[in-house]
């Protein structure tokens, strides 16, 4: 990933979210408990735990993806622009390049400015020589680089990422953190689930533990690696199975 000058951030400040009592359900099955739970400053918040644990369900309730059953999501003040991407990257029929410049169409920016936008993020994210392959024959890493150039462009104050690095090759893995430290760097807040241990202690600013639909923990990284407050998350740092 060739290093570039992000685009000034679009806020300078990151509203805060809040859950408040929070819970969803699905055929009758609740998947999360009430929840209250607030995120502030321009952090880089991971969320953890087993599977099934509610992570997804959760970004995506506070990225709007979802609507909760009862209880209200909000920013403090004006919501912020956001972005998000998935553990399978959601891309266009299209080629690299087309998937930039279809993004940036949608944004509003003005035709004669697409291209070399779209140019400047893909050879950011090391991605010139494919900017005419078809995007979903890429593989799994060029795929999520592909992902993180498309959320570049649209210069998000928050990033949601969801399991970005599942599956991937170790030098595939460090670009997409390498990526994530830069966006942070530049003012954007992140919030990224993962089940990788050892990610989790390079990136995370602060960890939201959940377990079985509920947060049990939500505390420093430093604080939930070394003293864990919960049964569950002790058991989980052990590398054993909860559910």
């Amino acid at each position: 990933m060739n290093a570039s000058v992000f685009p000034p951030s679009l806020m300078t400040t990151v509203p805060t979210l809040h859950f408040e009592q929070v819970s969803f359900a699905h055929r009758g099955n609740r998947l999360l408990a009430p929840t209250t739970l607030s995120l502030s400053g321009c952090q880089r918040t991971i969320i953890m735990g087993p599977n099934g644990a509610g992570k997804s369900l959760l970004m995506r309730l506070a990225h709007g993806l979802l609507s909760p059953s009862n209880g209200h999501v909000t920013w403090q003040g004006e919501p912020p622009a956001q972005a998000m991407v998935f553990q399978q990257p959601v891309l266009l029929r299209r080629s690299a390049m087309d998937n930039l410049t279809y993004a940036l169409a949608v944004s509003g920016v003005p035709r004669r400015q697409r291209k070399p936008l779209a140019k400047q993020a893909l050879d950011k994210f090391g991605l010139v020589a494919l900017a005419k392959r078809p995007a979903r024959v890429l593989s799994g890493g060029e795929q999520q680089r592909l992902a993180l150039a498309r959320a570049w462009l649209l210069n998000p104050a928050v990033l949601f990422l969801d399991e970005p690095t599942a599956a991937l090759d170790p030098a595939a893995i460090k670009a997409v953190e390498d990526a994530v430290n830069e966006f942070h760097q530049n003012g954007t807040r992140i919030i990224m689930t993962t089940h990788d241990l050892h990610q989790a202690r390079r990136l995370a600013d602060e960890v939201v533990f959940m377990y079985s639909g509920q947060v049990l923990e939500h505390t420093p990284a430093y604080r939930f690696f070394n003293t864990p407050a919960s049964t569950q998350a002790e058991a989980f740092l052990r590398g054993e199975l909860v559910w």
